[in-house]
């Protein structure tokens, strides 16, 4: 049988009526695995045999793909990075332990931005991750290789990372859905660090339910990560179809407001944002228009930036070759840390840290890496502030499509600062937020996302459920099909 791109409830159907077996879905998913690798580059490793573990729950027997920052025992984990390019845990991550219990067959570890510290898909240390829908996009990044894999029809259901977009964006230039659950939902014992205040664990989904399946599966609260929560009673999936009438969305005027844009590709993206919007409030939402101080907003990237590079530098100070990982020669320990270190990053990877190091240095901390947190303060305060009135926020996903690897960025624009970097605020906010499909234009997928209070992820699946019905992009897949 063939199972590219049905959900995983179709799966568990076909499973369960004896259709097909785990060994016919594994099979057909390592194939393909196999067969796009040359020319997407999904996978950093692909296994060679189905995993014998045994389950009993929803994703018992279906095939699934992680991100290659996720600790696996006994199998390779790079984080796509030279310094880590030979490293073999001895543990496994809580997440990918929960997937284990649960049955879920591992096809494979994903390709990302090098440390997950980037937007392209184009830095991790195994090659480039190429767009499914067109071999001369970017799929975006730092999960480039989850999102590609569940685009093609590899996998129902990936796992990835975000940090400011991470999930977000990736899945909304590949036609799928990308949920960022609340901050500490989902464990991030066994994730490598990038920056801890904002890393987020999710997933790749084909739907929004089955984005909420996954997730009942692997969140919960684990003694191994102080910061997880408990969520025993917190079904994701059981409400997800209820009635939304009445609800409140907002958007914000200063990010969406036609007369800044310029570029017609970009007010077409914002055309088709207000025509989704109409089409929404026929359901029965309220969406309405808010004002933030552009100051604010236009701080939110470089804020970011000053405060994930801090805690970069911080984080991956262990990547010194002396305990693990691609320990070069040297006299003395610190020649085998600087030639270690030297040889094992790359000069994006460098930049950040000399950054980070830049930052927390005892006479810029105040004026630097402080003044980032109040800002994140003052934004996460505003936002908070509206959801007391809003069921949630709404917004393009992105302010193009997937860009070409031929693109060149003006990162000082004002599209760049505002429309095309406030994703950053549910990471700020540690809200939980999902993209998904919005439309197509010039063959390429477009999306929305939709952004809640913390702990309030059954409302926001519950909207997005509801959204995604009416939009009519469910089970998209690269070159424009629907499941």
């Amino acid at each position: 049988m063939s199972y590219i791109n049905k959900d995983i409830l179709t799966l568990r159907e076909e499973l369960d009526t004896k259709k097909s077996t785990a060994e016919e879905l594994f099979h057909e998913a390592h194939t393909l695995a196999l067969k796009s690798q040359s020319t997407i580059n999904s996978f950093v490793t692909i296994l060679d045999k189905m995993p014998d573990n045994e389950g009993k729950s929803i994703l018992s027997g279906i095939p699934y793909a992680l991100k290659d920052n996720i600790s696996t025992k006994d199998i390779l984990t790079t984080a796509s990075s030279n310094i880590l390019k030979d490293y073999v845990p001895v543990f496994n991550a809580t997440v990918y332990e929960k997937l284990w219990q649960a049955g879920a067959k591992l096809v494979g570890k994903t390709v990302l931005d090098e440390l997950a510290m980037g937007a392209t898909g184009t830095t991790g240390h195994t090659g480039i991750v190429r767009n499914p829908w067109d071999l001369n996009r970017q799929i975006g990044g730092s999960s480039a290789g989850s999102a590609a894999s569940v685009a093609l029809g590899i996998v129902p259901f990936a796992i990835g990372s975000d940090t400011g977009d991470s999930i977000r964006k990736p899945a909304a230039f590949g036609g799928i859905v990308g949920y960022k659950p609340t901050y500490g939902l989902i464990s991030r014992y066994g994730l490598i660090a990038f920056a801890s205040s904002l890393d987020h664990v999710g997933c790749f989904t084909r739907s929004v339910e089955d984005a909420a399946i996954v997730t009942n599966i692997i969140k919960g609260k684990d003694n191994k990560d102080m910061t997880s929560l408990a969520s025993e009673d917190m079904d994701l999936v059981k409400n997800i179809k209820k009635d939304i009438n009445g609800k409140k969305l907002f958007y914000i005027k200063e990010i969406c407001d036609r007369s800044l844009y310029q570029d017609p590709n970009i007010l077409e993206i914002l055309d088709q944002f207000f025509k989704n919007l109409e089409k929404i409030k026929k359901l029965g939402f309220i969406v309405e228009e808010v004002s933030i101080d552009k100051e604010l907003l236009s701080a939110i990237y470089p804020s970011y930036m000053t405060i994930s590079c801090a805690e970069a530098t911080s984080n991956n100070a262990n990547l010194t070759g002396i305990s693990f990982g691609n320990k070069q020669p040297g006299k003395t320990i610190n020649d085998i840390i600087f030639n270690t270190r030297t040889k094992g990053f790359s000069e994006l990877i460098k930049r950040r840290f000399v950054l980070g190091s830049y930052v927390l240095q005892k006479e810029n901390q105040e004026k630097l890496f402080l003044n980032a947190c109040r800002i994140r303060h003052m934004i996460v305060d505003k936002i908070n502030n509206l959801f007391k009135e809003y069921d949630g926020l709404i917004l393009p996903t992105s302010a193009t499509i997937a860009p070409l690897f031929t693109d060149t960025t003006d990162k000082l624009s004002t599209h760049y600062l505002l429309l095309e970097n406030h994703l950053i605020i549910g990471n700020f906010g540690g809200f939980p937020s999902i993209s998904l499909p919005s439309g197509i234009i010039k063959n390429m997928p477009i999306s929305i996302n939709i952004t809640s209070a913390p702990k309030e992820d059954i409302k926001l699946l519950n909207m997005a459920y509801k959204i995604e019905e009416a939009l009519g992009y469910k089970g998209l897949t690269a070159g424009g099909k629907h499941v």
